[in-house]
């Protein structure tokens, strides 16, 4: 079975509450992270968070829908889990470091199990493409969006 994960990180130019405001609005994270194309929202929290999804991810080869669900504790933190999906499982997170002077470290995270089938499908360089996609590339996308305002 095929597995995605890995961590990217970057320093950011801006207060830890201004990043956090970016990561928080799962709604507009296709608008800046490559690769997702749509978040289609499920529900939502008493606090107005988004807390459950469905998603759809360019996997190279075809659209990988998934439904997660978020679990935030701001400002530091943003993790989500898939409760269903194509694929086995997904687990991933946004943590937030405030560096002061105006700045913020973002750590994402994330663990994809493909499962039998996609494993079959999403092998060899494939894996390592997509892992540049949904992995490697996050952190700076979060970086360009923030200090792009």
């Amino acid at each position: 079975m095929g597995t995605i994960s890995g961590t990217s990180t970057a320093e950011i130019e801006a207060p830890i509450e201004q990043v956090w405001d970016a990561v928080e609005d799962v709604l507009s994270a296709p608008d800046w992270q490559g690769g997702l194309k749509d978040m289609e929202e499920l529900e939502r929290d008493a606090e107005g968070h988004v807390t459950l999804a469905e998603t759809s991810s360019d996997a190279k080869v075809r659209t990988l829908k998934s439904t997660v669900r978020f679990a935030y504790d701001g400002p530091a933190r943003l993790e989500w889990r898939q409760e269903k999906g194509e694929m086995k499982s997904v687990e991933g997170a946004w943590e937030l470091d405030d560096l002061g002077d105006g700045r913020t470290r973002a750590t994402y995270r994330l663990e994809v199990e493909l499962g039998r089938m996609l494993g079959m499908v999403i092998r060899g360089p494939l894996v390592d493409a997509l892992r540049g996609q949904l992995v490697s590339a996050r952190a700076q996308e979060l970086k360009e969006h923030v200090e792009r305002g």
